[in-house]
């Protein structure tokens, strides 16, 4: 069976294996991605060096709701062209043409998504003794490693001694209290250190007044970069020396906040776009990412109350 919007939308199941989404969530998402679609569609036809006519060329074979659930299932699934076009009835060139027309869409669309907690709405975290030097409202850092293929040249700058691979790397921050992505930085070589990410993504002076940042042992340092010095990391052990006890219970009550940035990256990667090796040369790797935090949020609003 040809994939298509309406036959798929028959099979909510099969839907939500092909694209990561509910079928309600796709439809509640979908009036402002065409609206995106169809503006970037007029402004490649009125751009100043086109020479055929407006309304010359054949018909693109999918409609532009089909090329956004082609990019969905792109992203979930991960096929190489040859097989997404098999899906979709059409030829590989045409599934990656709809790829690229709505990677950009969904990648804007996923930022929109991102929203910065506020730390003038919601009930702020009644913490443990342990845990009163950590700040009672933060987002929550860490990084994520995808496999690419060996590049030609310059490869020992992507060589990731950790993954014993050529990697890139992708930083995430998530809200504490809601569990959504509110950040996704730039991607870069694998071995580049987690606090150099953060140091040159400037996310930490992009947080509203009295929200901190928590993160693990990588980012030792990050109250000095916090503008309020509001960062906090699980104690480092004594070197020569046994743990103690204290620190132990603290590290303890510390990765219990923590842990949120973990299931918000195992959400990420559950996605096959960002999980296996890269195919596409490290083209549009950050697009690509935010694409998918945008998809991940948008699930998480349309999750059933627990």
């Amino acid at each position: 069976m040809i994939c298509r919007r309406d036959a798929l939308s028959q099979h909510p199941t099969v839907f939500r294996a092909l694209t990561g989404l509910t079928v309600t969530a796709f439809q509640a998402m979908l009036p402002d991605l065409l609206a995106a679609f169809h503006k970037a569609h007029h402004t490649r036809l009125d751009r100043p060096d086109r020479q055929r006519a407006g309304g010359g060329g054949d018909d693109f074979d999918l409609a532009p709701a089909d090329q956004l659930l082609l990019t969905l299932v792109w992203l979930r699934r991960y096929p190489t062209q040859e097989v997404l076009g098999f899906l979709f009835g059409v030829s590989d060139a045409t599934a990656k043409r709809a790829v690229d027309r709505c990677l950009p869409l969904l990648e804007a669309s996923g930022q929109d998504t991102m929203r910065l907690p506020d730390p003038g709405r919601g009930k702020r975290k009644d913490l443990p003794a342990l845990l009163k030097e950590t700040p009672a409202l933060a987002v929550v850092i860490d990084t994520f490693e995808q496999p690419i293929q060996r590049p030609r040249q310059r490869q020992r700058r992507y060589y990731s001694g950790k993954k014993k691979r050529h990697t890139l790397k992708s930083q995430v921050a998530v809200d504490e209290q809601t569990g959504k992505i509110v950040d996704v930085a730039e991607s870069v070589p694998g071995p580049t250190a987690d606090l150099k990410v953060l140091k040159r993504s400037k996310f930490l002076k992009r947080l509203p007044k009295g929200v901190g940042a928590l993160a693990d042992l990588a980012y030792v340092g990050i109250a000095d970069l916090h503008p309020e010095g509001l960062g906090a990391t699980p104690r480092r052990k004594p070197r020569g020396q046994e743990r103690p006890p204290e620190d132990r219970r603290f590290n303890r009550a510390f990765a219990r906040r923590r842990i949120v940035v973990e299931h918000g990256i195992c959400r990420l990667r559950s996605f096959a776009a960002l999980a296996p090796r890269d195919r596409h040369h490290r083209r549009q790797h950050t697009a690509r990412v935010r694409a998918v935090a945008g998809l991940v949020n948008r699930m998480m609003d349309h999750a059933p109350a627990a």
